[in-house]
């Protein structure tokens, strides 16, 4: 029903955005159930209690951690990351390991599973031999190109844009694209700057006794996750909106030739713009910022202040938040600006037509005038469609291991997202003039880009992020060697080192120290102050990383060949369809064998019967010689046509 009243390529957008909504239903349950498992082993999960209960017998949480900034930020136990440390082992547990594995199979499956659907759909709209070259030539292209030459193909005069033109028009829309790469980066700069200076401001004004219930939740760390992810959204939405007016006038200094050209050159310079603008920041959270924040007393500083570090936890819970704030963000914002915007305007136009009628009585308020103040149907809008689903899968997919809800979220948001895409363009919208295609186009491989890059992200977030590989270091090896048995316990205090506060530099030493603390521990595995090369690597932290990097590449090298195998075991066209097409092309072949030799019969005929009469002078004596070749010619047909029948 919608194709015949939409067309073909707003029918085919419903029927991959419902099937990919039907494909969310699997990930969303199997993430369902490691979140159960996660909820119900917390409460026993060693490294968790160790933080939390203080009756636990290898209670850790009174350790005294290391300052998280210079001189204004004092010592603290920790204890007091007990939330940070519940909501990571939420997200960051055994179960996450194979859920990131399950998800980078179910992209594969996912894009293979479309392909034979969207086969399916051509063969039944009589879409299989479409030629887009078919397409018309933009009328844009037509109006500025003054240049012309015959169509090798149809053999007609056209507009041509050269070679060196166009190349000169695509170099100057590939440099600003990479300038407003550079933009973004500079707004990740100008978040991480913020902070590195709030974190401080919230360590030094923020004291948890005072906050009451809340305290040990509104931790400087928390605190600054929350406002640091809410200023990136923010910027993010404003980044889109100047950046897509940006796209639309690159796109057209192209002069793009048709209609497909068109979309296709936009849709690569919206896609690289809102990969980084979106994804950026969380690529710093997973892989940068730990790494770059140093271990005392060597910290590094940026703009005159000390690098942000992760929490005692890890960066898992911090980048899940951030995941949650802007994948949810999106989603609000994406259907106030698609729905409640265009509905209010609508409104507005036809409140604004009725009063003129109410004045003029005369005037009746007519059907097709309240059509058309509907909102008009714009040529880019499937575009915006198909952008929003594929960043969508984008956070379901490249940091699943962080959050494995994602798949849930975007489940929620796409059915919703199908019933107002369809009440939009039905009630809000003018109708859409219909438009003839076959595939999904470059978002299909859009979508297997970031199918593939789900497996990196996912290894490398699990290997170097999370706490997954040291933990199971520590559970085989050395855990032996301090309980002669497999266990988690003491893992807290085996992760963290021990620092002695004199070799703090000047201007890192906390500025007042009213406990007197000698010694404060951080996250890594090095040598104590009083071993005599202090402060070096120990050897659990070369077994660590090798456990790290063979993780990786197992990991990438299984799930890339689990990958093909499924894209060369899974036919891209169902072996039905197949036999139904090439039995339609026997019998169309057959059918044109049996208009030729009717046709040739004919010819054949009429040429005797000319010969017949111009020898009617002579009828007996040319008798037996007509009937003859009659006869021949008779039998030679008929037997073409019974060997053509027998075909």
């Amino acid at each position: 029903m919608s194709r015949k009243y939409f067309g073909d390529k707003i029918a085919l957008y419903f029927a991959w955005l419902g099937f990919y909504t039907e494909m969310l239903v699997y990930p969303t349950v199997v993430g369902l159930i490691c979140m159960i498992y996660s909820c119900v082993s917390l409460t026993t999960y060693p490294p968790v209690k160790e933080i939390c209960d203080p009756s636990y017998p290898t209670y850790a949480g009174d350790l005294v951690m290391c300052p998280q900034c210079d001189r204004d930020c004092g010592y603290w136990n920790l204890n007091k990351s007990c939330v940070a440390a519940e909501i990571t082992h939420i997200f960051d547990n055994n179960s996450t390991i194979f859920f990131a594995i399950f998800m980078s199979l179910w992209a594969t499956t996912f894009l293979e599973v479309w392909k034979r659907r969207q086969f399916k759909l051509n063969y039944e709209w009589d879409l299989v031999d479409y030629d887009e070259e078919r397409d018309l030539i933009r009328p844009e292209f037509e109006a500025k190109v003054t240049r012309e030459r015959i169509n090798p193909v149809t053999r007609r005069m056209e507009p041509f844009l050269s070679p060196r033109d166009r190349c000169t028009r695509v170099c100057f829309s590939a440099v600003t694209v990479f300038f407003w790469v550079i933009v973004v980066c500079a707004a990740v700069i100008a978040v991480i700057i913020y902070r590195i200076v709030i974190s401080s401001v919230f360590a030094y004004n923020i004291d948890p006794d005072t906050l009451g219930a809340i305290g040990s939740y509104a931790t400087p760390s928390l605190l600054t996750t929350i406002t640091g992810s809410l200023l990136s959204l923010i910027l993010i939405m404003i980044l889109n909106t100047v950046y897509e007016k940006i796209a639309i006038w690159l796109t057209d200094l192209e002069l793009p030739r048709t209609q497909i050209e068109f979309e296709d050159s936009f849709t690569f310079k919206m896609f690289c713009f809102q990969f980084v603008n979106y994804y950026s920041y969380l690529f710093y959270v997973a892989f940068l910022k730990n790494l770059l924040a140093g271990l005392p007393p060597n910290y590094n500083y940026f703009a005159g202040n000390r690098w942000e570090e992760c929490d005692a936890g890890g960066c898992m819970y911090e980048l899940s938040l951030q995941l949650v704030i802007i994948m949810f963000g999106k989603q609000v914002w994406n259907n106030i600006v698609e729905i409640v915007w265009p509905w209010a305007v609508t409104k507005y136009r036809q409140w604004r037509s009725a009063m003129t009628t109410q004045t003029s009585p005369d005037n009746m308020y007519t059907r097709w005038e309240q059509d058309y103040d509907l909102q008009p149907f714009q040529q880019l809008a499937l575009f915006y469609e198909y952008l929003e689903m594929v960043i969508q899968f984008g956070f379901a997919t490249l940091f699943v291991s962080a959050f494995p809800l994602a798949p849930a979220l975007a489940l929620i948001n796409n059915i919703f997202e199908i019933r107002l895409d369809a009440n939009k363009l039905i009630c809000e919208s003018r109708r859409p003039i219909a438009q003839k295609c076959s595939d999904i186009g470059v978002w299909y491989y859009l979508l297997d880009f970031l199918g593939t890059l789900a497996v990196i992200t996912n290894a490398f977030t699990i290997a170097f992020t999370s706490q997954s590989i040291p933990k199971l270091v520590y559970y085989y090896v050395y855990s032996l060697e301090i309980y002669n048995e497999r266990t988690m316990q003491g893992f807290t205090n085996n992760s963290l080192a021990v620092f002695d506060v004199r070799d703090f530099s000047s201007e890192s030493r906390p500025a007042l120290n009213p406990t007197g603390v000698d010694f404060c521990r951080y996250r890594a595995y090095r040598t104590p102050p009083s071993d005599p090369n202090k402060y070096e690597t120990t050897k659990q932290y070369w077994h660590v990383i090798a456990a790290q990097l063979a993780f990786v590449i197992v990991m990438e090298h299984v799930v890339m060949l689990c990958k093909w195998l499924i894209d060369y075991v899974v036919p891209d066209r169902p072996k039905a369809l197949q036999v139904k097409i090439k039995r339609e092309h026997f019998l169309v072949h057959e059918v044109l064998v049996k208009a030729d030799v009717t046709t040739l019969l004919k010819k054949q005929n009429m040429s005797l019967t000319s010969d017949a009469t111009l020898e009617s002078g002579d009828v007996i004596s040319h008798q037996p010689e007509a009937t003859g070749r009659t006869g021949v010619g008779g039998n030679s047909s008929l037997k073409v046509v019974k060997e053509t029948t027998e075909l």
